[in-house]
C-alpha cells in the first residue's frame, strides 16, 4: 500500500476529530468574531506543521489566512490550496444539528461544505511532514472567510496568489457520491432591477398612475425567457417586491436576479442584455445594477491535464476518480480565469451541502487526503 495512504488510514479517527472541532466551532459568513476564533485554531495547526501564517484583516468578513511552506531553493512558483471556512449556517445551529457519527458518516453544519475539505488538507500536510516527504514547490494554503457570500473581500487576494502559482487545488466538496472532481463550474451573475413608476389612488385616479409592479411583471417574464438550456444558461428572478398598499398604484418595485453561464463569452453576452433592459410600460423607468460576480471555471486543456494527473495518482493509490460539471460557483473560478491550471472538488466525499442531512463519508477521507498530498508532491 502507498505509504501516504497507509499513514492516513491509520489516522482516520484523528481526522474525524479534526473535523469535529472544525464543525463545532461555528463560523457563519459575516460573523467576524466566530470566523476569527476558528481561524486562530486553524492557524495554530498550520504553525505546528511548520507553516508561516499571516492574517489578512477585512471589514466585516473575518480575517483571511495565508499559510506558507517553503519549497526547494531552486523551485519555481508555488502550489495553491484554496479553501473557505465560512458556512451558510447561523450561529446556534450546532445546538439542533450537533456533530454526529452514524452509519460511517460524520455530519453537522458545514461538515461537507467545506470543513471536511479543510480537515483533509491539514492531514495531507501532516502526512507529508510525518513521512519526511517534500513537495517540489512551495505550498500556500489560503483559507478565506467570505466565499459563501461571493468572496467580496478575498477575490483580489485569491487572484494575487493565483498569479504566483503553478496550479490551484480547491478542496471544495467532491461531485456526486462517487467523489468525482470538478473540471467545470458555471459562472455566477447577480443583479438588482429597480422599477420607478408613478403612484396614484387605485380607485379615484388609476389613470394618473404608472404601475411599477406591472412593469416588473413584464421584466420578470422577459428575464426568465433569457435562459437557454442548450447553452447551460439560466436566469432566475428569486426575490421581488414593490408597492405600498392594495389601493395605491405602485410607484416602485424591485427584483433580485441570479444568472448562471458556462462560458465567459456567454456571460458577457447575457450581462450586456440584462443591463440593456428597457421599459414596456409608458412612463416607467428601469434601472439595473450588478454583473458577473464569479467567472465560470471552464474545462480548458490546462484543467484537463491537471485532472488526468490526479486521475493517474488516484489509480496508483488504488481507487478511481471521474470528473463532472456543476452549476455552483467557487473561488477556483478566479484562478482558472487567469489561466492557472485549477482542479476543484478535491474535498470531502459526501452529500447535503447547505442542507440538514449534510455529511462526509468517513472511509473516503484518508484517500482524498492522500490524493491531495501526492498532488502536492507531483506538482
Amino acid at each position: 500500500m502507498d505509504p501516504v495512504l497507509e499513514y492516513l488510514r491509520e489516522k482516520t479517527e484523528a481526522m474525524v476529530e479534526t473535523l469535529r472541532w472544525l464543525v463545532e466551532a461555528e463560523s457563519p459568513s459575516r460573523d467576524a468574531e466566530a470566523l476569527d476564533r476558528l481561524g486562530d485554531r486553524i492557524s495554530e495547526e498550520c504553525r505546528s506543521l511548520g507553516g508561516t501564517v499571516e492574517g489578512i484583516r477585512t471589514e466585516g468578513y473575518g480575517t483571511h489566512l495565508r499559510a506558507r511552506w517553503p519549497g526547494p531553493p531552486d523551485a519555481d512558483g508555488q502550489v495553491l490550496i484554496l479553501c473557505h471556512r465560512d458556512t451558510v449556517w447561523p450561529r446556534g445551529t450546532i445546538q439542533r444539528m450537533p456533530f454526529r457519527l452514524e452509519d460511517g458518516r460524520a455530519g453537522g453544519p458545514g461538515s461537507f461544505d467545506m470543513k471536511g475539505g479543510i480537515a483533509q488538507a491539514l492531514w495531507a500536510l501532516k502526512a507529508i511532514q510525518a513521512l519526511g516527504r517534500a513537495p517540489r514547490r512551495a505550498v500556500v494554503l489560503l483559507c478565506t472567510a467570505d466565499e459563501e457570500v461571493g468572496s467580496p473581500s478575498s477575490r483580489g487576494l485569491i487572484e494575487a496568489e493565483g498569479r504566483r502559482s503553478a496550479a490551484a487545488l480547491v478542496v471544495e466538496p467532491a461531485h456526486t457520491p462517487q467523489g468525482a472532481l470538478k473540471t467545470a463550474r458555471k459562472g455566477v451573475g447577480r443583479f438588482t432591477v429597480t422599477i420607478r413608476g408613478r403612484a396614484s389612488h387605485a380607485g379615484s385616479d388609476p389613470d394618473k398612475g404608472v404601475s411599477a409592479v406591472q412593469e416588473l411583471a413584464h421584466q420578470v417574464l422577459w428575464l426568465h425567457a433569457l435562459g437557454d438550456p442548450g447553452r447551460g444558461t439560466t436566469v432566475n428572478v428569486g426575490v421581488v417586491g414593490g408597492g405600498t398598499r392594495p389601493n395605491v398604484v405602485a410607484g416602485e418595485a424591485r427584483a433580485e436576479v441570479d444568472l448562471r453561464v458556462t462560458s465567459l463569452a456567454e456571460g458577457e453576452r447575457v450581462v450586456a442584455t440584462i443591463r440593456g433592459l428597457t421599459s414596456v410600460t409608458p412612463g416607467a423607468e428601469v434601472a439595473v445594477a450588478g454583473g458577473l460576480t464569479r467567472p465560470p471555471l471552464e474545462r480548458t486543456p490546462q484543467v484537463v491535464a491537471l485532472f488526468h494527473r490526479a486521475r493517474a495518482i488516484a489509480a496508483e493509490l488504488g481507487f478511481r476518480v471521474g470528473e463532472g460539471s456543476v452549476g455552483g460557483g467557487s473561488d477556483g473560478a478566479f484562478t482558472a480565469a487567469l489561466g492557472i491550471p485549477t482542479l476543484d472538488g478535491l474535498g470531502a466525499v459526501g452529500d447535503g451541502a447547505h442542507a440538514e442531512h449534510e455529511h462526509v463519508v468517513i472511509a473516503r477521507m484518508p484517500e482524498r487526503a492522500a490524493l491531495l498530498a501526492r498532488l502536492l508532491e507531483a506538482l
